[in-house]
């Protein structure tokens, strides 16, 4: 019984809103921002290791491809782009949650 359990996929509570995203990215062919970089390692962060949004997961591997990235060349390049401190900075008026969950 449990292994049938084991094989289930499961859905991310930000699954639907994590999607549109993914599909934004997939029509960038190349030269992506700092924005969109940073975009694409959390959300490769956040389904690396979850049992389900294949999709999702699927679509997360295209956008490398189309943009000649692998993981490991993201990560480092969103490293120095978060040690500039510049990415996810809202003018103060606008306050929004961060979402990594």
């Amino acid at each position: 019984m449990s292994s049938i359990l084991e094989n289930k996929d499961q859905q991310h509570p930000q699954e639907k809103s994590d999607r549109a995203l993914v599909d934004r990215l997939l029509e960038i062919k190349a030269d992506p921002t700092d924005y969109q970089l940073t975009e694409l390692a959390r959300l490769r962060i956040r389904y690396s290791r979850f049992p389900g949004a294949r999709e999702i997961q699927q679509g997360l591997e295209r956008i490398l491809q189309q943009w000649s990235l692998t993981e490991d060349r993201l990560f480092e390049l969103t490293r120095q782009i978060h040690s500039q401190g510049h990415v996810y900075k809202q003018p103060k008026s606008v306050e929004t949650p961060d979402d990594w969950s």
